[in-house]
């Protein structure tokens, strides 16, 4: 059996399951930990080196760690319904809790560099790659229509659920870094900007046009029925303040989500959302879903949109086909929004400025590197590869500034810089470590909500007040420091199996080399997704087998063990970001 190399970087990061799901890689348990011992500057500083953003985040982001932590995993036996920890709303703690002395924590620029890179659009990953390359003494310009930064996050996302305030705060932290922030100036033309001279240009303007529906009674309805991003961005900036009374959204996604709460709280006295899928296969998050749901708005499945009714130049109803049964059926409403996905709009790239598009109007880009067929120009976020989520856009402007980073300093964009890894023994005496290794056993904590009356009164008041400090300690400790592994050293051994009897979950087992192990072990391995730690090297030919899937890394098979042979060693992977780090040897040693 071929034995575990633990010295590759991905081996235990994948062990990591948060961290190895979140697109910018968080160090989820270590940020986690320091909100337990009350550090929330520490914790705020750890989420804001990898994703930019946590302010915003922490009330927003589509959670693609949750459905990946372990905890989830090991409840199955223990509750009814498992429930990972509460990741995101952790990373609010951090930035609600945060004192005055974070901004003495923000790093200062490097010296100008004497490069220019200009970014087009405001959003989350322009702003990124703002941030990264402003760090390392780029002089960066952001260009953008609107009057301040944020891009869909401050559009298109209602205040109920993400205050201006925090967009507004963590915008400025990037801005005051010394980029260049050109308010209300639309790129208009590829070409000229490129005239300008700027060394790089990175796009990231999303996915700004909302798909409509060519129905019949289309055009004669047009008044009263709106795109949803679009209805969503004049609701944010004032321009619309009240809907009619009876409001249908159509669309299974997290902008008809939104679109349907704005309307409950613009003074709609019905709001329905119909999709044409099944329920299940709606692309909104769980939780978008069951918040509209708790709000009194009904979600219609299989509900195919047919024609908009109409009766003397006015909307009346709509039309819909249940996909199950083929049946007709008209839904009486005053106001339509369609929200069935965005797409790409690029009317300010010249077709002959050098840029291949595809078939879909989407760039042709190096997935990797983000790079397009004009080697100076970059995309990423939803402008890239279509829509996605504020956190994989992060990821993409952390890759794109490296790769900008790497182009201005000669260096082959396909050679991604690996992560740097630590593996740090946390022992303090023989039996004892550096963190609270206790499993506890408290389920998931409910996040508190504003009263109703006064939450669906307003399109501004926050809904989710956010974990007090006690529940974010007890929600905190639900972590199981997935990031603290458990290291074996075979020559120790003596392979008493002490730690395969103390184990809570049967994870641990000595056994013969050979194949089929995973069907060999104490309790079997069905996971194929998670590996199966193996050292071989002991005494009597055995192998040890230690299956990563449900490990609660708790540390007893350590506490146990008479010789040592296993440590609790914590990992920590921190992801290359641009600059110095970024680059091939020789140009580093060229820069120091």
């Amino acid at each position: 059996m071929q034995r575990t190399d633990i010295s590759d970087p991905a081996y235990f990061h994948k062990v990591v399951d948060c961290q190895w799901a979140c697109p910018a890689h968080t160090p989820v348990p270590e940020y986690i930990r320091l909100i337990a011992q009350g550090r929330h500057d520490e914790a705020y500083w750890v989420n804001w080196v990898s994703n930019v953003f946590p302010g915003v985040l922490g009330r927003t982001c589509d959670r693609p760690c949750e459905p990946a932590c372990r905890r989830g995993r090991v409840e199955e036996k223990q509750a009814a319904k498992p429930e990972p920890v509460a990741i995101c709303r952790l990373k609010r703690v951090a930035a609600d809790s945060k004192t005055d002395e974070f901004r003495a924590m923000l790093p200062k620029p490097a010296a100008r560099n004497g490069r220019r890179v200009a970014c087009v659009g405001a959003g989350p990953a322009s702003l990124a790659v703002a941030r990264d390359l402003a760090l390392e003494g780029y002089a960066v310009t952001v260009f953008d229509g609107e009057a301040k930064p944020g891009g869909f996050i401050r559009t298109q996302i209602p205040r109920f659920r993400l205050p201006e305030r925090v967009i507004d705060e963590e915008c400025g932290y990037i801005l005051g870094l010394g980029v260049e922030w050109r308010a209300g100036q639309r790129v208009d033309s590829m070409k000229a900007l490129l005239a300008e001279g700027y060394d790089a240009v990175f796009v990231g303007c999303g996915a700004p046009r909302g798909r409509d529906l060519a129905l019949p009674g289309r055009d004669e309805t047009r008044p009263q029925v709106h795109i949803g991003i679009d209805w969503l961005s004049s609701v944010s900036f004032g321009h619309v303040t009240a809907v009619q009374p009876r409001v249908i959204v159509l669309g299974g996604g997290n902008t008809a989500m939104d679109c349907c709460r704005s309307a409950r709280r613009l003074g709609a006295e019905s709001v329905t959302v119909a999709v044409r899928s099944g329920y299940a296969q709606m692309k909104a998050s769980p939780w978008e879903k069951e918040d509209a749901e708790h709000e009194g708005i009904p979600i219609l499945d299989f509900h195919v949109p047919l024609a908009f009714e109409h009766a003397d130049g006015r909307l009346t109803g709509m039309r819909f086909r249940k996909a199950q049964t083929g049946e007709e059926v008209v839904i009486p409403c005053d106001e339509v929004l369609i929200a069935v996905g965005q797409e790409n709009a690029f009317p300010w790239i010249e077709r002959d400025a050098g840029i291949a598009f595809d078939e879909h109007g989407l760039p042709v880009l190096d997935k990797q590197s983000f790079q397009s067929s004009l080697p100076q120009v970059f995309f990423g976020g939803d402008a890239a590869f279509g829509p996605k989520n504020i956190i994989t856009a992060v990821a993409h402007g952390h890759e794109a500034a490296v790769s900008i980073d790497r182009l201005l300093h000669g260096e082959d964009l396909r050679r991604r810089p690996a992560p740097h890894v630590n593996l740090v023994s946390q022992k303090m005496g023989i039996h004892e470590w550096s963190y609270d290794n206790a499993v506890s056993l408290d389920l998931r904590g409910k996040v508190p909500w504003a009263a109703a009356e006064k939450a669906l009164a307003s399109i501004k008041v926050e809904v989710e007040l956010g974990f007090d400090a006690k529940a974010a300690l007890k929600e905190a400790r639900r972590c199981l420091n997935c990031d603290v592994q458990t290291v074996f050293a075979p020559k120790l051994c003596i392979e008493c199996d002490a730690c395969v009897d103390i184990c809570p979950m049967d994870c641990i087992t000595f056994t013969e080399d050979g194949d089929d192990l995973r069907g060999r072990l104490r309790a079997p391995a069905l996971n194929l997704m998670q590996d199966i730690y193996v050292e071989g090297g002991l005494k009597t030919g055995r192998v040890m087998a230690k299956d990563e899937d449900v490990c609660l890394h708790c540390g007893l098979c350590a506490e146990r063990c008479p010789t040592g042979a296993w440590d609790m060693q914590k990992f920590l992977l921190v992801t290359a970001k641009a600059g110095a780090a970024c680059r091939d040897h020789a140009t580093r040693k060229e820069a120091a």
